[in-house]
């Protein structure tokens, strides 16, 4: 990618509680056409800024990215960083729960939080004015929460039952099983909630320490999008986290990360979840690319004709022409040294076998014999179109500059990506059908059924 137009120059705020110099460096990434003008700042800290400036927009999304998920858990901490994404928002030196909620509330605004298996996000969606209401709401919580031992086993509670009713949700529990017939005890095979063994005896001990080791500057990404001034949003950051744990020595930004060693998969399996369900959910699947693979624009061609819409061959054959499931459709996973390529489908447990036969056929099909011209064009139009609508709010711009940063380090502006997905060609695709539809196929299922019912 070529280098973006540069500008730099130095903005100044509160000094780091150390009396650190205060110089932070600016840098404009882009101005792009479809959208606004994006900037990243990285403070003295380690911790980055970036905002996309949207002037024709009345509201802004602010969201806190921080490097640590689910596989970053040792066995016994498995389900700390989703019980801390829980914690954070129980209060903090300046501010309770209650104080965290209504003052957001308040201006109309909306806080959430979410954890995955590589990252966890902390975010708010206010209009434009109550930015800086966010910011130090937002800030204050992320940066200086207190882990209250009674907000810790309040919270214990309701993990516990959020397990519960995942396990009461077979369409979900049946992902879950999947990751673990491939990733076996792997962190990345292990449920992002941990299950009711690990998170029962964890203590606020554990936790704490999880918080302070992994809540790091360098480690910290700040993104914002909408109808907002990056200065004023750089100033504001500095200001929210004077004082608190993120007010650090100088320090170099996190780097995304590592890509190798690849995860070591299993072999192929099959993993039955025996359920008295009225629908049998099934998924069946293979090892797939990492994220920064080349193949990765080639793969979203290749899955989108597969099983991504109501135009996809599984979806036409399974569902439409025989009516054998509701829900049918192909996904890729993709992860920082790793990736998962499958199918699922919800169907009647006497239906399975002839789902998965079909299945199985029309992956073997496509591997053998790929993809047409006008198939893969239908697929290419299928993945530029879901982009580019995907950028018309202000939350899922705020998302991308965020990923860009935490997955990539770097953010490839709208048009180029939009070229890479046209670049792809017919015989990218069917090379890649080849290799990764003729891999091994571990299948999940959840319903009424036995290990031995799939012997076969």
């Amino acid at each position: 990618m070529a280098p973006p137009d540069v500008r730099r120059h130095a903005t100044t705020g509160q000094p780091g509680r150390a009396g650190t110099a205060s110089r932070a460096v600016t840098r404009t990434i882009s101005d792009d056409p479809l959208g606004g003008t994006v900037r990243r700042t990285v403070l003295p800290s380690g911790l980055r800024v970036l905002t996309e400036a949207i002037p024709t927009m009345r509201s802004v999304s602010f969201g806190i990215w921080v490097t640590v998920g689910s596989r970053d858990e040792t066995g016994p901490q498995a389900g700390a960083a989703h019980f801390l994404e829980h914690l954070l928002f129980k209060g903090t030196h300046k501010r309770t729960a209650l104080e965290i909620s209504s003052e957001i509330e308040a201006v109309g605004g909306e806080t959430n939080a979410f954890t995955t298996k590589e990252y966890t996000c902390y975010y708010a969606r206010v209009l434009d004015e109550d930015l800086p209401l966010a910011i130090d709401v937002m800030c204050d919580a992320v940066a200086d929460s207190l882990l209250e031992p009674a907000d810790v086993e309040t919270e214990r509670g309701v993990i516990l039952e959020e397990i519960a009713m995942h396990d009461d949700e077979p369409g979900d529990e049946v992902h879950d099983l999947f990751a673990r017939a491939v990733y076996g005890d792997h962190p990345l095979g292990r449920l992002i909630s941990g299950t009711e063994e690990t998170v029962t005896p964890m203590t606020r001990r554990q936790i704490q320490s999880f918080y302070r080791r992994r809540y790091t500057a360098p480690q910290i990404v700040i993104a914002a999008a909408g109808n907002l001034d990056h200065a004023a949003v750089v100033r504001l950051v500095r200001q929210a986290l004077h004082g608190t744990p993120l007010d650090t020595d100088p320090a170099e930004p996190g780097t995304p990360r590592p890509t190798t060693p690849t995860v070591r998969t299993k072999p192929a399996a099959v993993l039955v979840e025996p359920k008295e369900t009225e629908q049998a959910h099934v998924i069946l699947g293979c090892p797939g690319i990492d994220r920064v693979d080349e193949r990765r624009f080639a793969l979203g061609v290749l899955n989108n004709v597969l099983g991504g819409g109501m135009s996809s061959r599984l979806f036409q054959e399974i569902r439409e022409r025989r009516g054998l499931a509701y829900s049918v459709y192909s996904y890729a996973s993709q992860y920082a040294d790793s990736g998962l390529f499958a199918v699922y489908a919800g169907c009647a447990p006497g239906k399975v076998d002839e789902v998965l036969q079909l299945t199985r056929a029309e992956l073997a099909r496509v591997a053998a014999d790929g993809l047409t011209e006008a198939e893969v064009a239908r697929g290419k139009g299928m993945s530029k179109g879901s982009f580019v609508l995907g950028l018309e709010d202000t939350g899922s711009r705020m998302s991308r500059l965020a990923k860009g940063e935490l997955l990539y380090g770097d953010l490839m502006p709208v048009d180029e990506l939009l070229a890479r997905v046209d670049a792809v060609t017919v015989a990218d695709v069917n090379t890649l059908a080849a290799e990764l539809l003729s891999r091994p196929m571990s299948l999940a299922v959840v319903g009424p059924f036995g290990e031995h019912d799939f012997a076969g």
